[in-house]
């Protein structure tokens, strides 16, 4: 064993691309997740690499390349851009004699340094415990001896390394259970909302798009914001009023990047349910960023991994104020059209716009209609006031008079209730307020 180095901040870093791939901007990223973290960024190292070796996974020759480049650099950590098995990380430590860490590690390891909100700890202590569990062998292999040796204390024990993974599952079943009544109390917060009848819109988008920026211009709050990767975690709702769709919630959410831990998005799926059960995403893209494109696939990746994919987009390219040409900012709005507007959150560009765009497209997404339900059909306005779906009612003869409001992704599916009941909805919500009702079977 060897005496790992506490200071981490001289850092050298390894990107292994395959043959014939040379990406400037994977190396430019993990550079400024390096930094993001808090290290000094004192060289790089670059390497081909066909197929992952399982004991480096880099090839032995490159791996020595690595130990002499630290050596000569005198830098304290390895940083690696890509996922490590446990083995390759223990083996390159032997090494180097140095500390080594993994994409996954870093990144966890800015979440642990932004994390602000009592939740937002535990879903990031959660995480780094699961990917822990496997890398328990280091630094613990001098400790794997039986307990026992005097008298009353000897038997079959447990080793020390068996006595740490014990502790730390005991320790994620802990945090799995506060983490669940976190959700259920965000979960409840949500339906109150519903039942208010406001519709959530979520900002997401790739890590530092200027979405805590944007955020900030079109709610006028003063959430912190920084040029940096994760500058914010936890997520911030404000109230916006004065849209053509009525009063909405709008969410800023945790950014996105490229192969973000499924540990991470698993830890934090309370807070990405913000972004999950939204009615409008508000998908933010940096316009000045080269790899723009590339970036808005990752998102749609993570969005589809969380189970937003489907939900109804605006595409929200910011940063105009970066590019060349104003006549090009103009052309390309005018040539989107609605599903795309073109802003600088810095400046306020096109933020009256955006406001517009986000109330017309809630607006047509929005079901706002009066239902006369007959009194046969209880189930169905029960059902109606659980999902929050009710904006007032009255009782009258026939049954009640109810203002239905609510998003239309979330009304469809009640047109599969057994018993006629989605049919009759259907058929109402097409139907004039002041024509005939229908009964619970479909039949005037």
């Amino acid at each position: 064993m060897f005496d790992r180095s506490r200071k981490g901040e001289r850092a050298l870093l390894l990107q292994a691309q395959a043959p014939g791939q040379h990406d400037p901007a994977l190396l430019e990223e993990f550079a400024e997740l390096a930094r993001s973290a808090g290290a000094t960024v004192v060289g790089t190292l670059n390497a081909r690499l066909e197929r992952p070796n399982p004991r480096y996974y880099v090839g032995t020759g490159k791996a020595e390349e690595l130990r002499q480049h630290k050596a000569a650099l005198d830098a304290d950590l390895i940083l690696v851009n890509h996922a490590l098995s446990p083995v390759q990380e223990r083996n390159l430590e032997k090494l180097t004699e140095c500390r080594v860490v993994d994409r996954t590690g870093l990144i966890l390891d800015i979440f642990a340094q932004r994390a602000r909100s009592h939740d937002g700890k535990l879903q990031v202590e959660l995480a780094q415990l699961k990917h822990l569990s496997t890398r328990l062998v280091r630094g613990w292999t001098h400790l794997e001896r039986q307990r026992g040796g005097a008298i009353g204390l000897r038997g079959p024990g447990e080793t020390q390394l068996e006595i740490d993974r014990r502790l730390l599952s005991v320790r994620v079943k802990q945090l799995q259970k506060r983490l669940d009544k976190v959700e259920v109390q965000r979960t409840q917060a949500r339906r109150s909302r519903e039942r208010s009848a406001l519709p959530v819109v979520a900002l997401v988008g790739y890590t530092n798009a200027g979405k805590s920026t944007l955020f900030n211009a079109m709610t006028g709050a003063a959430v912190y914001a920084a040029d940096q990767l994760f500058a914010t975690l936890d997520p911030t709702l404000r109230r916006i009023d004065g849209l053509e769709c009525g009063p909405v919630v709008l969410a800023d959410t945790v950014g996105f990047i490229r192969d973000l831990p499924h540990d991470l998005v698993a830890a934090f799926r309370s807070t990405l349910a913000e972004a999950r059960e939204a009615d409008l995403l508000l998908h933010v893209i940096d316009a000045s960023d080269p790899e723009r494109d590339a970036r808005v696939a990752d998102v749609e990746s993570v969005l589809a991994e969380i189970g937003a994919a489907d939900l109804p987009q605006l595409l929200v390219f910011n940063k105009i104020d970066l590019l060349d040409s104003d006549v090009e900012r103009v052309e390309r709005y005018e040539r989107d059209g609605p599903s795309r507007v073109w802003v600088s959150a810095r400046d306020g560009t096109g933020i009256e716009s955006l406001l517009h765009a986000v109330g017309h497209a809630l607006a047509s997404e929005r079901v706002r209609q009066t239902l006369l339900v007959p009194a046969a059909s209880g189930r169905l306005r029960a059902r109606l006031h659980e999902l929050g779906m009710v904006a007032s009612e009255q009782a009258i003869d026939e049954g009640w008079k109810i203002e239905l409001d609510a998003p239309r992704s979330r009304v469809e599916p009640l047109f599969g209730m057994p018993d006629g009941l989605g049919e009759w909805l259907k058929a109402a919500l097409v139907a004039p307020t002041t024509g005939p009702t229908y009964n619970h079977s479909g039949n005037r």
